[in-house]
């Protein structure tokens, strides 16, 4: 029998030389090596599939005058992009490693969290019930599947990631609440370091407490603030309630307002000469001021004496920037967003842009940029915009890149109006999520167990001897394609896929996809033409994800758009408008409870359906993104929408030409056609 081992001074106990550390499932592999992140096999490929100048577009297509110089940043395009932040941020590595200035970010923190959101429809003050798409459900699922340590390991990849991206005296602020405040300050000690926390800001969220709650009620958030190394900070002041109190004081002959302050502070010091007088500053006390700024001050007159002989300090408060910002943030000085205000985009995780705009000017300078990885609304990239930054913005949700959109197009236009400058942006699509969380719980891994529900709630028949490996199956005369569970389906798939199909004679194809690349609606009616094989764009529902669910859920395909030339003449000169004829939105998100009512709605008025449409009257696929010559859109306080453009856009030569329609709806999900112009 092996005698105990002896623990002591010769011999410590390996406990005794561990350091504080947080653990989590997944920060260690097997063999006990820290799992580093895979940021080159993470790193995709960025398309970009959108140009934003409005005010220039407008401009141009109306034959007037844009003067760049005046009104329009051309050192940088903000980027706007959608996809996991994970891929996003490793994709920008290459371009954009140590460069950023600033980073906000606002992730989910809430294991419970309902993410539904109502939302307006059509003209009037209608409001339906949106879900959150599958990407964001499924990431939700990842990012808490396994409680904590799912979402540690989820925000620790993405901070390994921001750390890399932030520049050396780059900051990120990191707004969090009581539920993950203590885990995520432990994570960032360990990405940053200790030494470069900087401040945990307390925010009053709420003016005040709800009476509804069993107990104390969560009146707060808090914001973590970290730097990369180097320190940096642009004081921020606030307006002080007690200056007429503090300075009461009229200066003779100049009408100025100011106050007496005393000269001293604690701890000792030496005498100073004011004038030819020496004072010694009373015991324990110090002169605040040296030697060389008192006989300025005694100079400039900022200095006077007391009845007593004791100098005091005469402060203007025509100077007075504020009192120096603490970390405590309350209603009265960043309040909440109200039901009525008029920056509210019913976005429900909506943060106020005094919010940003406090953290953007104390951590950021002009021209600096400042990125946003959880954008949400996209209030980061609008205050940034409207500071004179530079900005990247990133979101899982499709709805929250539409709202950012729709949002920074507005900031553009009125900056514009002010003649104030601003800078173009680019929407940017990412090729692919990676999403394992299901895959891994219900299907063991297996992408053919997969393939196989997905076919069997299709009720569509598999292929036993398929004559390629990318048609999976067939429902009526129509081959059948399951995309991959971690894909979103692109161009380049499709085009193989369909390729594949007319080697074999198909006339029918339909795509099953969990979500689908932006404008492959259009892409496909391109490879039509080309290959004269139908294809069907179909989303696989999320329901099939259900636990126990037998009965197959409705399937449906993405959403259908017609629109047509509009013709007149002025002037011998013809114009071009674009009328939108029909529209057939897809219902993937609506809940199972509003499906009935609103396929009848959508039926019967789709263009209720619309939320922004846009054309790009000189489309050029596939050598440039599409440009956004005219667009309308909905707002909270507009919910008219026209049909028809109101461009009137002419050509300088005669000929054939291609216009794009791309339309939004009020789910964020995006379809677009082509329009041929004869001029």
């Amino acid at each position: 029998m092996m005698a105990k081992a002896q623990y002591g001074p010769g011999n410590p106990h390996p406990f005794s030389t561990i350091r504080t550390e947080l653990i989590w499932e997944g920060k260690y592999d097997e063999y006990g090596n820290r799992r580093e992140v895979d940021v080159a096999g993470a790193a995709l490929p960025l398309q970009r599939i959108e140009t934003v100048d409005e005010p220039r577009s407008r401009a141009e297509v109306q034959g007037l005058l844009f003067e760049p110089q005046k009104s329009h940043r051309d050192d940088f395009r903000n980027r706007l992009i959608w996809g996991d932040n994970k891929l996003v941020m490793a994709s920008l590595l290459k371009e954009f490693k140590g460069k950023v200035d600033l980073i906000y970010i606002d992730p989910p923190f809430d294991v419970g969290a309902d993410f539904t959101m109502n939302i307006s429809l059509g003209a009037g003050k209608e409001l339906i019930e949106k879900d959150q798409s599958t990407l964001e459900m499924v990431a939700y699922r990842d990012m808490w599947g396994r409680g904590s340590d799912s979402y540690l390991l989820m925000m620790y990849e993405r901070l390994i990631l921001i750390r890399s991206l932030l520049s050396e005296r780059g900051q990120i602020y990191l707004h969090c609440d009581w539920r993950t405040n203590s885990i995520l300050r432990l994570v960032l000690n360990d990405v940053f370091g200790q030494d470069n926390f900087l401040s945990e800001l307390t925010w009053l969220k709420l003016t005040a407490a709800k009476s509804q709650s069993n107990f104390f009620s969560n009146v707060k958030d808090s914001i973590l603030v970290y730097k990369r190394s180097k320190d940096f900070f642009n004081p921020q002041y606030i307006a002080s309630t007690k200056d007429e109190k503090n300075y009461s004081l009229i200066e003779k002959g100049t009408g100025r307002r100011y106050g007496s302050f005393d000269f001293t502070q604690a701890g000792g010091g030496p005498s100073r000469y004011f004038g030819e007088k020496e004072l010694k500053p009373p015991a324990g006390k110090h002169w605040i001021w040296s030697q060389e700024k008192i006989n300025a001050g005694l100079e400039e007159g900022r200095i006077f004496f007391t009845s007593s002989g004791l100098p005091r300090v005469k402060r203007y408060l025509d100077e007075k920037e504020g009192n120096y910002l603490g970390d405590l943030w309350d209603d009265a000085d960043v309040a909440p967003l109200s039901a009525n205000s008029t920056e509210r985009q019913n976005y429900p995780t909506q943060k106020p842009e005094a919010l940003l705009e406090r953290i953007i000017k104390a951590s950021s300078n002009e021209g600096d940029l400042v990125a946003d990885f959880f954008c949400g609304s996209g209030t980061t990239g609008a205050v940034a915009e409207k500071l004179g930054r530079r900005w990247i913005m990133a979101d899982l949700g499709r709805f929250a890149i539409h709202t950012s959109r729709k949002r920074l197009i507005e900031v553009q236009r009125s900056l514009h109006a002010e003649h104030a400058p601003y800078r173009s942006f680019d929407v940017y699509n990412l090729g692919r999520y990676e999403r394992q969380w299901w895959q891994q719980e219900a299907l063991q891994g297996a992408d053919s167990e997969h393939r196989r529900l997905v076919l069997e709630m299709y009720r569509a028949e598999p292929l036993v001897n398929s004559p390629s490996p990318l048609l999976h199956g067939r429902k009526g005369k129509a081959y059948v394609h399951v995309a991959n569970i971690d894909t979103i389906l692109g161009r380049d798939e499709v085009r193989a896929i369909a390729l594949v199909a007319e080697s074999i004679l198909a006339d029918e194809l339909t795509c099953l996809a969990w979500e689908f690349e932006m404008d492959l609606r259009m892409i496909c009616d391109n490879l039509e033409l080309e290959l004269a094989v139908h294809i069907n764009l179909v989303r696989i529902p999320r329901e099939i994800m259900e636990r126990n669910r037998k009965d197959p859920p409705p399937f449906f395909e993405v959403a259908s758009l017609q629109a047509e030339p509009v013709y007149r003449t002025e002037n011998g000169v013809r114009k071009v408008d674009i009328k939108l004829t029909n529209f057939l939105p897809s219902l993937t998100e609506v809940p199972e409870k509003e499906l009935d009512a609103l396929e009848e709605r959508a039926l019967e008025s789709g263009f209720d359906f619309i939320d922004f449409w846009a054309v790009d009257f000189e489309y050029d696929y596939p050598d440039k993104p599409f440009n956004h010559h005219w667009q309308a859109f909905r707002t909270r306080r507009d919910r008219s929408l026209p049909t028809v453009s109101d461009q009137g856009y002419t050509y300088d030569e005669p000929g054939a030409r291609i216009a794009c329609v791309k339309v939004v709806d009020v789910f964020g999900v995006d379809t677009s056609t082509i329009v041929l112009i004869e001029i």
